[in-house]
């Protein structure tokens, strides 16, 4: 990338929602006049009740949905396609979604196959995106032989290995035992850090957004709108010290008000 283009991207938000709304065919309104900015390298979570519209929104990101009124924009640009090129964006769904035939190498090559890259390039992407979450041992094997974290790991070096600046995270962690999951948010925490990615993160665990986000996204229940935009203040190097600190429980605690207070309960 240039230097202007970098000064550009640097300018102007990575995502804009302006004025969103989504209504499905059968009447139900996701979401309501949303609006939200996402600047270069922040890690942005999306908190909310079940049915707030954070995946809708999620999916409108990844241009996997179109609004039904309002406008979403990628590094200033009003279509994904426009914004090609040096501008990728990446997908980790909740479930692994792995192919159970395929070993965990091609599996992650697969966007890589369908993009219609040559092996021999692809094939050095592929170790360095397992490398980095841990399966540098495991590309050889199936997903069956794997824990669900190590396939949830390889969801995501499949995600890595298309090289993204922009990744865009729904729930992946949610159906997790608690350690696996705290060690995955340690480890996504690390891998933000190193490619200097721009994280949207949809959850519903208030620890969870907490312990990873830069800022955190309140949305009340549907229609889906933001209620609060919450900056977190910790350490850049984020560890069990800071899940046990004084400062983590008062922010997850503002949150929890915050999405009560909201919502008319303490749902969260």
């Amino acid at each position: 990338m240039n230097a202007a283009l970098q000064m550009a991207d640097a300018e102007r938000p990575v995502l804009l929602a302006n004025q969103v709304e989504k209504t499905y065919p059968n009447g139900t309104q996701a979401l309501q006049r949303l609006k939200l900015e996402i600047g270069r390298g922040e890690f942005v979570s999306l908190l909310g009740p079940s049915g707030c519209g954070k995946s809708t929104l999620l999916k409108m990101f990844a241009g996997l949905e179109q609004p039904s009124a309002g406008q979403v924009r990628w590094w200033g640009k009003g279509a994904i396609e426009q914004s090609a090129g040096e501008r990728r964006l990446a997908m980790v769904f909740q479930e692994a979604t792995l192919m159970p035939w395929a070993k965990v190498a091609d599996n992650a090559r697969l966007p890589l196959d369908l993009a219609g890259m040559p092996k021999s390039q692809s094939e050095p992407r592929v170790q360095a995106a397992l490398q980095l979450v841990g399966l540098g041992q495991f590309g050889g094997v199936y997903p069956r032989e794997l824990s669900g974290g190590m396939q949830m790991r390889a969801s995501i070096a499949r995600a890595l290995a298309t090289e993204p600046n922009l990744l865009l995270m729904d729930e992946p962690f949610g159906a997790l035992d608690e350690f696996t999951r705290n060690r995955l948010d340690s480890d996504l925490r690390r891998l933000w850090a190193e490619r200097d990615l721009t994280v949207v993160f949809v959850t519903h665990s208030i620890y969870e957004a907490v312990y990873l986000s830069s800022r955190v996204v309140v949305m009340g229940a549907r229609p889906g709108r933001v209620l609060a935009d919450v900056a977190i203040d910790g350490p850049a190097e984020r560890d069990e010290a800071f899940r046990t600190s004084a400062g983590f429980i008062r922010q997850c605690a503002h949150l929890s008000a915050l999405l009560a207070e909201a919502n008319g309960e303490g749902e969260h």
